[in-house]
């Protein structure tokens, strides 16, 4: 099933939901910042003119509000300017307004506030409302004192209208920010992506035969991906070399233990054993030739595989196939050693070299495994005869007949495997006078 989103869609839909979002956030708490600075701005300006009521105040001699006929803020002044006070005095029943309250008629505070006490309020009216502040005192003048409420009330269309341009102005901006910041994203993830999409060019191309590897140096994130692809391409292609030549060499193995059987069809006499021994030689050739095929090499991604469990198995096995020969079979190996290789490939190494060391032993077996120097060491000796010559057990690779009488063809499958590890076989004679295997393995 093809992917519905590719990892750049996922990184960029992701960014710009996250950047939304903050920007959202942002933009919104920046708004109500600012208004509400505007509202203390308005609210300020209004207390002064409270102020200013108070300055020109006066009380005469009977407690009346006297108020001279014009003031110094022009805006209450002039009729339905937006600005419009108001001055309270309960005790006459007395209402003062200023002329430009003219044809409004504002909501004023009258009463309801307690002597020295502001009060700042957002008040209902038509078309949008008023900013309103009021104020209550006690005033005396003279002989003459009445309680006053003063009330200050603005039309809302000054504060709405910065109110939104700042909105304006600030989403625009933030838009445009994200918009930038959306695109160089983009950018940033085409310029990121690239060694990924260079990796991808170069499969594609080794797909197509054009090349063999993936070639270049990549970023420290992407550089061991490449490294694997080309470990797996390696390793893919060495299995696949390791089946032709063990398919050719078993056709041609073949062909000389086919001509002996065509040829004893011509003496009736001879026929079974030349069959017995022709069909056991041949038996030696495949097994040979699928033991080089099954070899799986040097690999990094093989699972740790624990080596007492394997050579405890391999001993218990051969225990139990050379019981009537009362062998002592011996291993030696850190319970917690382990080491990465096809377990498959180290059941084959061990189970041959432990069987043909069993096979040749009087009385005795040993089988050792350590680690040393970041290598893999096997060693298996007998008290058996030895090796007659150690290179022609290791040197079989067409002919089932160029082997050492005896030997079997373990030795010559466990070259192959040890070979297509990178890893060393010697063959000697041991401290017990019998053969001496010595296996070191790299690691993968």
């Amino acid at each position: 099933m093809k992917p519905r989103y590719s990892i750049r869609a996922r990184l960029l839909l992701g960014a710009a939901l996250v950047l939304v979002a903050f920007m959202a956030g942002a933009g919104f708490a920046l708004e109500r910042a600012h208004a509400d600075s505007v509202r203390d701005q308005h609210f300020s300006r209004l207390q002064g003119t409270v102020y200013l009521l108070l300055a020109r105040a006066e009380l005469d001699d009977s407690g009346a509000l006297v108020m001279p006929p014009s003031l110094s803020e022009p805006r209450l002044s002039l009729p339905q300017s937006g600005l419009y006070a108001s001055i309270s005095n309960p005790k006459r029943q007395q209402q003062w307004t200023s002329p430009s309250a003219v044809g409004v008629h504002p909501p004023f505070v009258r009463d309801g506030i307690a002597p020295g006490e502001w009060r700042y309020a957002t008040l209902p009216g038509s078309p949008r409302g008023y900013l309103a502040v009021s104020y209550a005192v006690n005033w005396a003048t003279g002989a003459s004192s009445a309680p006053l409420v003063l009330s200050v009330l603005e039309d809302r269309r000054e504060y709405d209208r910065e109110v939104a341009v700042f909105a304006r102005t600030l989403w625009t901006w933030l838009g445009g920010a994200a918009v930038l910041l959306l695109v160089a994203q983009l950018l940033l993830l085409q310029w990121a992506a690239g060694p990924l999409a260079r990796v991808v060019a170069q499969v594609r191309r080794i797909e197509a035969g054009e090349q063999e590897r993936i070639e270049g140096r990549y970023p420290a994130e992407i550089q061991p991906l490449a490294d694997n692809l080309n470990t797996l391409i390696r390793q893919e292609r060495e299995r696949q070399v390791r089946y032709k030549e063990a398919l050719s060499f078993l056709a041609h193995s073949l062909k000389t233990p086919l001509a002996v059987l065509r040829n004893a069809l011509a003496e009736p006499r001879q026929l079974p054993d030349t069959v017995r021994e022709q069909v056991a030689r041949m038996d030696d050739i495949v097994q040979h030739q699928l033991g080089r095929a099954r070899a799986g090499g040097a690999t990094r991604f093989a699972p740790p595989v624990l080596l007492p469990t394997v050579l405890d198995r391999v001993r218990d096995a051969l225990r139990k196939v050379y019981a009537d020969k009362g062998l002592a079979i011996a291993t030696d190996c850190a319970p917690d050693l382990t080491w990465r290789i096809d377990e498959g490939d180290l059941f084959e190494i061990l189970g041959n070299v432990m069987d043909n060391a069993a096979k040749w032993a009087r009385t005795r077996v040993s089988a050792r495994a350590w680690r040393e120097g970041g290598r893999l060491h096997l060693r298996v000796e007998d008290d058996g005869p030895g090796f007659s010559d150690t290179e022609s057990v290791r040197q079989i690779h067409v002919r089932g007949d160029e082997r050492v009488p005896g030997h079997g063809v373990g030795l010559a499958v466990v070259d192959d495997l040890v070979a297509s590890h990178h890893g060393e076989l010697k063959l000697s004679r041991g401290p017990l006078g019998g053969a001496l295997v010595e296996i070191v393995l790299p690691a993968a």
